[in-house]
């Protein structure tokens, strides 16, 4: 799994959490409607949406997570080492990481932007 996935399973909980089948239900003798199907790409959710989330995580209050990719990082439990931010760097496609402020700045906004256009699901457009 790479640094991005960890945030967002974080954030908004893992593939495997969605997957968990349902309960079975009783057997009847009128079968059951059929489900719709799922879209097939998540709907970005808006700023406000994403923030509500995160702000409500455990101690988010305790970071500076809104403008600092090491804080978002620090409250999702991962180590924010320039190591670790330039693997997701190279994972959002950024080139040429340094760990300079505009650098950290552009990844967290990177991060945040994908997170949105996500939609707040798992199982989102980056593969491992």
């Amino acid at each position: 799994m790479g640094i991005f996935s960890s945030i967002k399973n974080a954030i908004w909980g893992s593939d495997k959490d969605e997957a968990k089948p349902a309960a079975p239900a009783p057997a009847s003798a009128t079968p059951a409607p059929a489900a719709p199907a799922a879209p097939l790409a998540p709907e970005p959710i808006s700023e406000a949406q994403m923030a509500a989330r995160i702000g409500a995580m455990p101690d988010a209050e305790k970071f500076n997570w809104q403008t600092s990719i090491v804080d978002l990082m620090k409250m999702v439990g991962l180590d924010p080492s320039f190591a670790n931010r330039k693997e997701l760097a190279g994972e959002l496609g950024m080139t040429d990481y340094e760990g300079t402020a505009e650098q950290n700045i552009a990844l967290h906004h990177a991060v945040l932007n994908l997170l949105a256009i996500e939609g707040g699901k798992a199982g989102g457009i980056l593969t491992d």
